[in-house]
């Protein structure tokens, strides 16, 4: 796929999450990895926008250094914004070079999931989303959104890993296409779902 094609692939998921309720606000970021005239790329969700109404002209496109390469601010017309590329784009570019098999990342600050990060609650692995090799999705230390140390923290916990959970932070998932990316993230949100419904009626 070319960036033009990407950015649209971006944009339908990103809208679709939002509906689902995974990336409130301006919350949540996505990206997708591919090759275009032989240059490996990366097209990421801007930074400072809401996934609820986000457009392929605004996906930002950045080399694997994290420079930007082409998005709407290369118009003529000067009443368009400049986009920059996500905060957390260092986090996604990392995990690109950790793991040759991923092509997309989906970060999302799902209510539920978010919740059991904060309070420190493990969130089991139910069947469902293809085998259980971990009962529970593993959590990756805090670091503050958007730095370096983040970045290596996930990029480091997806290492063997299809998705992990961020202490006081959100959810990271990851694969080898954008569809099965999202849906680890709205299995997991459900999953959390269940085993909160659970606690609460006072079974294990």
């Amino acid at each position: 796929m070319d960036h033009e094609e990407v950015s649209k692939e971006i944009a339908k998921v990103s809208n679709y999450l939002y509906e689902k309720g995974l990336v409130p606000g301006k919350s949540g970021n996505i990206s997708c990895k591919f090759s275009e005239n032989g240059v490996t790329k990366v097209a990421i969700t801007p930074s400072g926008f809401s996934l609820k109404s986000v457009t392929p002209e605004e996906i930002v496109i950045v080399d694997m250094d994290g420079n930007k390469i082409k998005n709407d601010s290369n118009s003529d017309d000067k009443n368009i914004p400049v986009r920059k590329p996500s905060s957390e784009v260092f986090m996604h570019l990392n995990i690109y070079k950790n793991r040759n098999d991923v092509k997309s990342v989906v970060h999302t600050h799902s209510p539920i999931a978010t919740g059991f990060a904060f309070a420190g609650v493990e969130i089991k692995r139910l069947e469902g989303f293809g085998p259980i090799e971990n009962p529970v999705i593993p959590f990756v230390e805090y670091a503050a959104p958007g730095t370096m140390q983040l970045a290596e923290n996930v990029a480091n916990g997806l290492e063997k890993e299809d998705i992990v959970i961020l202490k006081n932070h959100g959810v990271v998932a990851c694969s080898k296409n954008l569809d099965e990316a999202a849906l680890l993230t709205e299995f997991v949100e459900e999953s959390a779902k269940i085993q909160f419904v659970t606690k609460l009626i006072g079974t294990n």
